[in-house]
């Protein structure tokens, strides 16, 4: 599939953004969800047929999307992107023009470990795209409320801490979500990108 976004990174290197294929790239995705650092994500039972399946079904989506994120060719992140007011968390606070929710999973640290900075500059790529390629002004994220880690690293990155929530259950075909305790955060353009002219 083709690139939707590539940002260069200096002394990082270059973050490209496509379409996730939900059957070809179902084994390395497969492998992140499964993952016990992973648990927050979800699905951490399921096969690697029952993750294509989950994939498959957000490609015929309008409003939701998952992407695949790599770094210098390498497979990254999974990045997913969706439309607050067609998502359960629209239910939970004010949805303004220009909001895009995300969702991010990064892959397992690699034979090298634990590199400062590393985390923050694949980020930095997301958000580029989120934000500058989609022409969006603010990104909400929504993590698990026992998720310190992910809620810190948002922290980190710029992003303004919202309040507690409770994301409620949705139960339709094709998709179960149980409740979610969440932390809501946001990103706005101006904050990430203050020298960006849009």
């Amino acid at each position: 599939m083709s690139d939707l976004f590539e940002r260069h990174i200096d002394g990082y290197g270059t973050v490209r953004v496509r379409p996730l294929d939900p059957a070809g790239d179902a084994e390395v995705v497969h492998a992140w969800v499964s993952e016990e650092r992973a648990a927050f994500w979800g699905m951490t039972g399921l096969t690697r047929s029952q993750v294509t399946d989950v994939y498959a079904h957000m490609a015929t989506l309008d409003t939701h999307h998952a992407h695949l994120v790599t770094k210098d060719g390498e497979p990254a992140a999974l990045l997913q992107t969706y439309e607050p007011g067609a998502d359960r968390v629209g239910e939970t606070y004010e949805v303004r023009p220009g909001d895009i929710g995300v969702h991010v999973l990064l892959a397992p640290a690699g034979p090298a470990g634990r590199r400062p900075g590393w985390t923050s500059a694949l980020l930095t790529g997301m958000t580029a795209y989120a934000l500058l390629a989609l022409g969006r002004r603010r990104i909400v994220v929504d993590p698990d409320v026992r998720n310190t880690r992910a809620i810190a690293r948002f922290r980190r990155q710029g992003f303004e801490t919202g309040p507690a929530v409770v994301l409620p259950e949705v139960d339709i075909p094709d998709v179960h979500l149980p409740e979610k305790h969440a932390r809501l955060a946001f990103l706005t353009r101006q904050a990430a990108f203050p020298d960006d002219p849009a």
